[in-house]
């Protein structure tokens, strides 16, 4: 048996009317960053954020973040399908030197870390916009108040 198929189904149009910077990105490339999203935020009705009807905005703000990162960039600098490859430095700027230059780069998170989605400002968007789904709610066992009823005397000496 196949799963079912995903619940949010990638928009083209929709992804770049929100992002236009992206534009320069083909569809195929921004359908493969957009399945990629989907490690992070599960495309599923299982999903919270489904039930709230957010899930599309999220995997497209996911999207984005994924694109910026990993997209090439044509000769202004822009995401593009083809063109420059994207940087491989990736993290914080830690030191910077002008003469000769020298840049140092400070990685030292895994993808999925608060750091991994604030290199963009997509990322630090779809963060800010999944605290409420990252914090934990304690519901306790509801506590059953008085004696509990025997339908028979308890043995004793078994």
């Amino acid at each position: 048996m196949f799963p079912a198929s995903p619940p949010v189904v990638f928009d083209y149009g929709a992804w770049i009317a929100r992002y236009p910077e992206f534009s320069g990105v083909s569809s195929d490339l921004a359908q493969a960053y957009f399945a990629e999203a989907g490690l992070y935020c599960a495309n599923s009705i299982t999903n919270p954020a489904f039930s709230l009807g957010i899930l599309p905005t999220l995997l497209n703000m996911l999207t984005a973040h994924i694109a910026w990162l990993n997209a090439p960039r044509d000769a202004n600098g822009n995401p593009a399908s083809t063109g420059t490859p994207a940087a491989p430095t990736v993290g914080r700027i830690s030191s910077a030197t002008e003469g000769s230059v020298t840049v140092q780069i400070d990685n030292q998170y895994e993808p999925g870390t608060p750091q991994w989605f604030q290199q963009t400002r997509y990322g630090a968007a779809y963060w800010a916009a999944t605290a409420s789904f990252r914090t934990a709610r304690y519901v306790a066992n509801p506590t059953v108040v008085g004696a509990p009823v025997y339908p028979y005397a308890p043995r004793r000496g078994w």
